[in-house]
C-alpha cells in the first residue's frame, strides 16, 4: 500500500544551487531525493512547502514523498542523515494522510531575515546575516515594514514571469516583526505564501526606507505601479531562512481506509 509521508528538513544552503533540482547544479532536494531513493528502493519525489534559492537557508522547511517500502521512522532517520551531507539534516518523519500535501495544505510560512548592525562582523555569522554599514533608523524601517501587512498585489516585489497567463500575485502577510538578536536584529515575515525573491526584495525596500532613501509615499507607488524594477535590488540571500511551516490541523487527519 502506497503510504505518504511528512519530513521536516534543516540545511545551509550556502554551497547548494537551492532546493529544486538543476542541470549542472548540485540541490538540496536532488541530494534527498537520492538518500531516500536508497533506502526504499526505488527512485522517488520528494515535493517541499517552497523552492528556497541558492544561498538561502532553512531551519523548517517541510516536504513529502510517497512509497510501499515498510518504514522504521527512527532507523529512517539514523539512515537517512548517514547518507546526507553534514549540512542538510531530516529532523522529523511522520506518516500522514494521503490528501496532506507540503506546498497546497500550507496555512502560513514564517522567513527570518538577519541583519549584522555592529561596525565589524563576526567572521562565524557572515554566512548567516547581511552586515549593515550605514546606520540604519529602525523606527522608520518599522514604520514602513506596516504597509506591507495585509493583503496585497506584490507583483512589484517579486521576480515573476508576467508573460504567464493568470498570474496571481495577491498574497497576505499576517506580520513583520523587528526582533533583536545578538549583533543585530532579525525581520520576521509570517504569510500564507511567498513569491519568488519577494522577501528579499522586501528587505531591500525596508533598508531604503531605514536609511531616508524612500518614504512612504514611495512605496505606495511602488505598489501601485505593478513594476519591479520601481523597487530597487534584492537584498543577498545568506541572511534568508525558511523558519517553519505551518499546516491545518485537518490536512494531517487520516481516514479510516488509510
Amino acid at each position: 500500500m502506497l503510504r505518504k509521508f511528512k519530513l521536516v528538513i534543516s540545511y545551509d544552503g550556502t554551497h547548494y544551487s537551492g532546493w529544486q533540482v538543476q542541470p549542472n547544479a548540485i540541490s538540496i532536494q536532488e541530494l534527498i531525493e537520492k538518500a531516500i531513493s536508497i533506502i526504499v528502493r526505488h527512485p522517488l519525489r520528494v515535493v517541499a512547502s517552497g523552492r528556497t534559492d541558492a544561498g538561502v537557508h532553512a531551519r523548517g522547511q517541510v516536504a513529502h514523498f510517497s512509497t510501499e517500502t515498510d518504514l522504521d521512522e527512527h532507523r529512517f532517520l539514523v539512515s537517512v542523515n548517514g547518507l546526507l551531507p553534514p549540512d542538510i539534516r531530516v529532523k522529523e518523519i511522520c506518516q500522514v494522510s494521503e490528501k496532506f500535501h507540503s506546498q497546497y495544505s500550507v496555512e502560513t510560512k514564517t522567513y527570518h531575515y538577519h541583519l549584522c548592525l555592529e561596525k565589524f562582523q563576526n567572521p562565524f555569522s557572515r554566512l548567516y546575516t547581511l552586515h549593515m554599514r550605514e546606520k540604519l533608523d529602525l523606527g522608520l524601517l518599522d514604520q514602513a515594514a506596516q504597509l506591507f501587512i495585509g493583503t496585497h498585489d506584490f507583483t512589484s516585489f517579486a521576480n515573476l514571469d508576467l508573460s504567464k497567463v493568470n498570474l496571481n500575485a495577491v498574497r497576505t502577510i499576517k506580520r513583520i516583526d523587528l526582533c533583536e538578536e545578538s549583533g543585530g536584529i532579525r525581520l520576521e515575515f509570517e504569510g500564507n505564501g511567498f513569491l519568488y525573491k519577494m522577501v528579499r526584495n522586501i528587505v531591500g525596500v525596508l533598508l531604503d526606507a531605514a536609511r531616508g532613501k524612500k518614504n512612504t509615499e514611495d512605496i505606495l507607488t511602488i505598489f501601485e505601479m505593478r513594476d519591479r524594477k520601481l523597487c530597487g535590488r534584492a537584498v543577498p540571500p545568506q541572511g534568508l531562512f525558511l523558519d517553519h511551516v505551518d499546516f491545518p490541523a485537518s490536512s494531517f487527519e487520516m481516514s479510516s481506509s488509510e
